[in-house]
């Protein structure tokens, strides 16, 4: 039986986009810059498990975290050039979501 080979930059692609609530997190970013909590409040994900999805996107290149040095301290999520490249593939998971998605 011949196997197919993946192409290597698409599986790792797919992995990174296939982790759970990385797709939303992307798509409430694309909104504009965001703090934690206003992250956290559009999407139900736990602190945690957000914390940890934000590492990754930034680790990867997709997502920026900037510290403000002001008393509090703040600090805002944004996506960067390349985060910004998936605008176009999440909105055309959105398009097609609402013409084939059907909600029980």
């Amino acid at each position: 039986m011949n196997q197919s080979k993946l192409c290597p930059k698409f599986e790792k692609g797919m992995q990174l986009l296939g982790k759970r609530w990385t797709g939303l997190i992307l798509y409430q970013l694309l909104k504009g810059p965001q703090r934690f909590c206003e992250i956290e409040a559009g999407i139900p994900i736990s602190g945690r498990l957000l914390s940890e999805r934000l590492k990754d996107l930034e680790r990867e290149g997709l997502v920026r975290r900037q510290v403000f040095s002001e008393v509090p301290i703040r600090v805002e999520y944004s996506l960067t050039e390349k985060g910004r490249a998936l605008e176009p593939i999440i909105q055309g998971i959105q398009e097609w979501s609402h013409k084939w998605i059907k909600l029980d």
